[in-house]
C-alpha cells in the first residue's frame, strides 16, 4: 500500500497534537491487516533509531532533521542523524553496518544506490534490525527494506517537464543539471524530465555542478556562456536549482533566460519571487524525516508493518512562493 501525501493549500502549519494522532490512527487503521510479532516486545528503555545518509550536512536536510527530531520527541525515542560528507556509497553502506554493531533497533537509510546497499540491508533484517529507506528508494533490484518515504523521482521529474513544457520552444538547447554523479535520485529525475522533453525534439546538455552554491553557478555562467543558443536550465537537486537561478541573476538578468528545478532554500524561493527561477518542486523531507520515525516505532513496539509513502512532487512557483518562504523559516518546507 502507498499513502500519497499533497499539498494542502491554505493550510498553516501548526504543532498539534490532535493532527498527529488522528494520522497515526488512520495509518494503524490502514495496517491493522498487516501486522506481525514486533521485533522488540515489551522492551525496556527508549528505542534507539539510526537515519544514515551521505552529504549528511546538505542544507536540504535541515526540515528532514526536524521531523526527526519532532517525531523522536513525540514517540519518546533517540535518534541519530548520520551520514557521509559526501556521496560515498561504500561508506555509507559500512555505516549501515555499523549501526547494526552499535546495536540500533532501527535504521532509516537514503538508498542512494539501487544495488551497494542490497546486501548490508538484507544483513540487517537478517539480524532483527528493521530498516526503511528515506529520500531515496532503491526501486531498481530487489531489497529488504521495509518501506519508503520518498518522492516518486522519475514521475517528478516528468512533472516538472510538463509543467514548464508550454515555455520551452521546440527544437531548443537546454542546460540540464546534476550536484553530483552516482545518485540514482537526480538521475531518474533527469530521465524523467528528458522523456517529456524529447516529444518537443528538445537537446541538451548536461553538467554536474558540485555542492558548492558558488562554484556550482561558475560552472553554470561558463557553460551558457560557451554555449550562447541556450536560454533555460533545468536542474535536478537543491544545490544545482540554486545555483542556476544565482548564475541567472548575476550574469543573464533580462535576457530571456530562465531556469527551474527541485527543492527548496531561502535563496531558490527569493530567486522564485524575483523571477530568475521560474518554479522548484518540493519534495516535503519534513515528512521524510517524521514518517520514518513513526514507522519504526510501530513496528518494533506493536509489529505494525510499515508502509511506502510518496512524498510527492508539490510545485512552488510565484504564486504560492510567500506561503512557502514562511513554511521555510519555520523548517516545515
Amino acid at each position: 500500500m502507498t499513502i500519497r501525501l499533497g499539498e494542502i493549500k491554505g493550510t498553516k502549519v501548526r504543532d498539534s497534537r490532535k493532527q498527529v494522532v488522528l494520522i497515526l490512527t488512520l495509518l494503524c487503521v490502514s495496517l491493522a491487516g498487516c501486522a506481525v510479532n514486533p521485533t522488540r516486545p515489551n522492551s525496556t528503555g527508549p528505542l534507539r533509531l539510526a537515519f544514515i545518509t551521505c552529504t549528511v550536512d546538505a542544507r536540504f536536510f535541515e526540515p528532514v532533521r526536524k521531523g526527526v527530531n519532532d517525531a523522536a520527541e513525540m514517540m519518546e525515542v533517540k535518534c541519530d542523524f548520520l551520514g557521509t560528507k559526501g556521496v560515498d556509497v561504500k561508506a555509507q553502506a559500512e555505516m549501515v553496518r555499523q549501526a547494526v554493531a552499535d546495536g540500533y533497533d532501527g535504521i532509516a537509510v537514503n538508498i542512494i544506490d539501487p544495488e551497494a546497499f542490497d546486501g548490508v540491508i538484507q544483513e540487517a533484517i537478517d539480524k532483527g534490525v528493521p530498516i526503511v529507506g528515506f529520500n531515496v528508494d532503491d526501486h531498481a533490484t530487489p531489497n529488504a527494506r521495509l518501506s519508503s518515504v520518498n518522492q516518486k523521482l522519475y514521475q517528478a521529474g516528468e512533472a516538472l517537464a510538463e509543467h514548464v513544457s508550454p515555455h520551452v520552444p521546440d527544437g531548443a538547447h537546454v542546460l540540464m543539471t546534476m550536484h553530483d554523479e552516482g545518485v540514482s535520485a537526480l538521475e531518474d529525475r533527469l530521465a524523467g524530465q528528458q522523456a517529456i522533453l524529447k516529444k518537443k525534439n528538445v537537446r541538451w546538455t548536461v553538467v554536474v555542478t558540485g555542492n558548492d552554491f558558488a562554484k556550482g553557478a561558475g560552472i553554470i555562467t561558463r557553460t551558457l556562456k560557451d554555449n550562447p543558443d541556450i536560454r533555460i536550465v533545468l536542474g535536478t537537486g537543491q544545490s544545482d536549482t540554486e545555483a542556476a537561478g544565482r548564475a541567472i541573476e548575476k550574469s543573464f538578468a533580462g535576457h530571456g533566460y530562465w531556469s527551474a528545478g527541485f527543492d527548496l532554500s531561502p535563496d531558490t524561493l527569493r530567486l522564485i519571487r524575483e523571477g530568475h527561477i521560474r518554479c522548484t518542486v518540493d519534495q516535503q523531507p519534513y515528512i521524510q524525516g517524521f514518517y520514518p520515525v513513526i514507522q519504526l516505532t510501530l513496528y518494533l513496539r506493536h509489529g505494525i508493518v510499515p508502509s511506502d509513502i510518496d512524498a510527492g512532487a508539490a510545485i512552488v512557483d510565484a504564486a504560492n512562493v510567500d506561503q512557502i518562504i514562511e513554511l521555510t523559516r519555520q523548517q516545515y518546507r
